[in-house]
């Protein structure tokens, strides 16, 4: 039961750029972004708020929860930003590069030299993207050029590192106090994000779907309650029966579980450089991946 679990927590995960797709189609990508926190984040504050009634975040804490909640609004829309551009396996595979990032940043943080497998791990992932990038740079079959799509893509996967960099910084430095539970830290980051998404939608003039578009709305209510609450709330609890390199390493199902799905829904093929690519940058965000104890 808790493999199917942890299987069924990747799968509605990888769904997401599927579900994605289908929102972009009414809406544009702030707007996508900026509805399925705001639906997401409504559960999670009223989780947080009954486990942790009592719980003060003081004012340092609180900026840097807003800055890491601007990180992952980022994060979300350069993401479906991508999917305009570029194939839902190539958006999905750039943008689960955030291991190589966050590996880059604790190498540059400690002024250490990376170990032998980061900069395997690293030469695996450049050759990947560069063998896509010379793929994609012709025009894409939606609008503009593939390329762009890989760049937002790689772009959100940079921010959402930031993220957890900030989050984890935060969450748990002794001179803030004490750990914060994970709970509180997703309901506040989440629904900083939702502010940012919400006020950059409204200044971009990108309105929610009209309320007919029944395909927007599904892949918007589908984002929100399959991939963000189901998704991730059953990848979290997941941690109780595995070690947290084995959760992070079954990230890695995302790409080839959205690769399929895109396959069956919307008839995308991949070409065999491209196939390459993937499987190089797979490689180096599992190398990635069996370092985190």
């Amino acid at each position: 039961m808790i493999y199917l679990r942890l299987l069924g927590a990747q799968a509605a995960i990888g769904a997401a750029a599927i579900f994605a797709r289908y929102a972009l189609l009414g809406a544009g990508p702030l707007a996508v972004a900026a509805l399925r926190l705001a639906i997401a984040v409504l559960p999670l504050l009223a989780v947080a708020a009954i486990m942790h009634p009592r719980l003060r975040i003081g004012t340092r804490r609180e900026l840097a929860f807003a800055i890491a909640g601007l990180l992952l609004a980022a994060h979300f829309a350069t993401w479906f930003a991508s999917l305009l551009y570029t194939s839902v396996a190539i958006s999905v595979l750039l943008v689960t590069t955030t291991p190589l990032w966050t590996s880059l940043y604790e190498s540059l943080a400690t002024r250490t030299l990376p170990t032998r497998a980061r900069l395997v791990a690293f030469g695996f992932a450049t050759f990947g993207v560069t063998l896509i990038a010379l793929q994609h740079a012709a025009p894409a079959p939606i609008s503009g050029h593939a390329l762009t799509g890989a760049l937002l893509a790689i772009a959100g996967a940079v921010a959402l590192a930031l993220y957890f960099i900030i989050v984890s910084a935060v969450g748990s430095a002794p001179k803030t106090g004490s750990p914060l539970p994970t709970s509180a830290i997703v309901a506040r980051t989440n629904a900083w994000a939702a502010i940012a998404l919400l006020v950059a939608a409204a200044v971009a003039h990108q309105p929610p779907p009209v309320w007919v578009d029944t395909r927007a709305w599904g892949g918007i209510l589908a984002l929100a309650l399959v991939s963000q609450l189901l998704g991730h709330t059953a990848m979290n609890a997941a941690l109780r029966n595995f070690a947290p390199s084995i959760v992070a390493l079954t990230t890695l199902l995302e790409p080839p579980i959205a690769a399929a799905l895109a396959a069956l829904v919307f008839g995308e093929g991949l070409p065999l450089q491209t196939l390459a690519g993937g499987f190089a940058i797979l490689i180096g965000v599992g190398l990635v991946l069996r370092r985190i104890p």
